[in-house]
């Protein structure tokens, strides 16, 4: 039964070599088969007739490069690997070819045969098209891809002349030149990510990638896996293939670390051999994995502290504190504020499209006034809200009453002004402006919401909705 089968199975085999052959044949545009001297034992018609031929007597015995020039059927014959595709030219015409080597039992190269695909390579137009678009695509992700982990800040962009900002601007500039861990302590919004940006941009690793990963926004059972990669098929639902962790993309650069001082107590021991050895091991591997990353931190808490606390191991702190720069609070470079204020201003216009907004003395001193809790990113916060609400291209100190109330009191006692009426808050401010809104566009609609809604530029089902919140009385009082 078994020799049967055998046999049976060879038959097959050998009608679906025959059959196969004959299908390539008639389908294609041509086939010659040549021995292992690389001579032509056999050719088709169509061949002939393709390359003008009156017939077979004028190419059988011949050496392939007599009838076919560029023919490369003598390396498939001498190194007995096949050419799938190739594009052949023979009398100025050009032929879609491919070619495999023919083999006995025992392996042994017995000659080769050819088939012409195509005589028009246009014909693999389409294919061709597509591959190049997405090598394109692929080249102008990977290009966007690098963009992105370029730095996006330089010093310039740390704007300032104050002592405190050229004091900083100073050491950055200096910590930029050595290849060394640094620690960047400072308040939220006083500008740590761009002083690490600046320092990654005149380094000797600028040319390389800057990644960051900021370590009080990653939940902590997903940061390892962030931090260090996932190895393929380490855990149910990771990728097959792998990824990639921040360490890894960073190698080469610069890894910025932003509130390191929000790191579990587990993933500090591992950053800590990665800062001693260079080296990790990615989730679910044994594998060590070599690095050659700069380290930045940055963190608004007090670290000597948390050590203090047991909530920072103290070896770690050691490692990150070897070049440390105080990023100092706004209100310690109040000089600063004016230029901050115009750059800003014009950041603003730009994003916006409306015209650029002047700044008075008055609202200047408004905002010397102030002790910015939340430093430059308030500040440009508070920019922001004004440049919306006020109405006038200048700026003036009374527009900043319903935003910083308590610092236009106090600036206009100061100056020895009439103090201001009691400070509302923005939400009632806001309330009371569409009111008024409201209600004159009903006034004006003779109580139609529609034309109403219209002439505010909302929908009606949000002035319904409008009404219902500010107390303006059932819709039907007003009409429809």
């Amino acid at each position: 039964m078994n020799k049967e089968l055998l046999s049976y199975a060879s038959t097959i085999h050998e009608q679906a070599v025959h059959s196969l052959f004959q299908l390539l044949e008639s389908i294609c545009e041509g086939a010659v088969v040549v021995d292992r001297d690389a001579r032509i034992v056999w050719i088709s018609e169509k061949y002939l007739t393709l390359l003008g031929l009156g017939g077979a007597a004028e190419a059988l015995g011949k050496p392939i490069e007599e009838v076919i020039p560029a023919s490369l059927m003598r390396h498939v014959v001498e190194t007995g690997e096949p050419i799938l595709l190739d594009i052949m030219e023979v009398k100025s015409q050009s032929f879609v070819v491919t070619r495999l080597p023919l083999k006995d039992e025992r392996g042994g190269v017995t000659g080769a045969v050819g088939f012409v695909l195509y005589d028009r390579p246009q014909y693999l137009k389409p294919l061709v098209s597509k591959f190049a678009r997405l090598q394109s695509e692929l080249a102008a992700a990977q290009r966007a891809l690098a963009e992105h982990r370029r730095p996006k800040y330089t010093f310039s962009s740390f704007v300032g002349a104050s002592p405190a900002c050229l004091e900083v601007k100073r050491q950055a500039r200096r910590a930029a030149q050595l290849d060394t861990t640094v620690l960047l302590q400072g308040e939220t919004g006083t500008g740590k990510e761009l002083l690490a940006h600046a320092i990654h941009a005149v380094s000797t690793r600028s040319d390389r990638p800057l990644i960051g990963v900021n370590l009080a926004a990653i939940p902590e059972n997903l940061l390892e896996a962030e931090f260090f990669g996932v190895a393929p098929g380490a855990y149910t639902g990771a990728e097959r293939r792998g990824r990639d962790g921040k360490l890894k993309l960073a190698d080469g650069g610069t890894l910025f670390l932003d509130e390191v001082g929000d790191m579990p107590m587990l993933l500090q021991a591992k950053l800590l051999r990665v800062l001693q050895e260079q080296e990790f091991e990615p989730l679910g591997s044994n594998k060590v994995i070599k690095v050659d990353v700069r380290v930045i931190a940055a963190t608004s808490r007090d670290l000597k502290l948390l050590v203090q606390e047991g909530k920072f191991r103290a070896d770690l702190y050691y490692r990150l504190n070897v070049l440390k720069i105080n990023v100092p609070p706004l209100r310690d470079r109040l000089p600063d504020l004016d230029a901050l204020c115009e750059v800003m201003l014009e950041r603003i216009a730009e994003r916006t499209g409306l015209p650029q907004r002047e700044f008075s003395a008055e609202a200047l001193a408004v905002l010397s006034a102030y002790s910015w809790p939340g430093n430059v990113r308030e500040l440009r916060n508070v920019l922001e809200q004004v440049t919306m609400l006020a109405e006038s291209p200048r700026i003036l100190g009374r527009d900043f009453a319903s935003i910083l109330p308590e610092a236009t009191v106090q600036s206009q006692q100061e100056q020895g002004g009439p103090a201001l009426d009691p400070p509302r808050r923005l939400t009632d401010a806001v309330a009371e402006a569409e009111r008024s809104a409201i209600q004159a566009a009903l006034l004006a609609a003779d109580g139609n919401k529609a034309t109403a809604a219209r002439i505010l530029g909302i929908s009606r089902a949000t002035l319904y909705e409008k009404m219902t919140h500010l107390g303006l009385g059932p819709a039907r009082s007003f009409g429809v």
